[in-house]
């Protein structure tokens, strides 16, 4: 996608979130990993007040994260391969996209 895009016609990004479960900074905080990484490539990331320990992650309506059935709630690398599938699948994500490696066994050791 290109920033000449107008933002009506870029993925929007919806995120329902449990008021009694105070769950608002959790998804502020999603907003803004979602926003700082995907910058106008988004047309917007919202937050949705809910509540029965709702937590739900749609893009352009359709559910990329739900709580419940998730089993928790996902951490930023996956949360950004979701979306990224979703709005830009030939995308590269960098090291987010890169496989774990053992580290190195430290000098003079065998």
């Amino acid at each position: 996608m290109t920033t000449d895009t107008p933002p009506a016609h870029r993925p929007h990004v919806s995120i329902v979130y449990c008021t009694q479960c105070n769950w608002l900074l959790r998804a502020g905080w999603m907003a803004q990993e979602l926003l700082s990484t995907f910058g106008e490539d988004l047309g917007g990331v919202t937050l949705v007040p809910g509540s029965g320990g709702h937590f739900e992650i749609t893009v352009d309506g359709h559910t990329i994260w739900e709580r419940k059935r998730d089993g928790g709630f996902p951490g930023p690398k996956e949360l950004k391969q979701r979306v990224r599938d979703v709005i830009a699948p030939d995308r590269d994500m960098g090291h987010i996209d890169r496989e774990k490696t053992a580290p190195h066994d430290p000098p003079g050791t065998l």
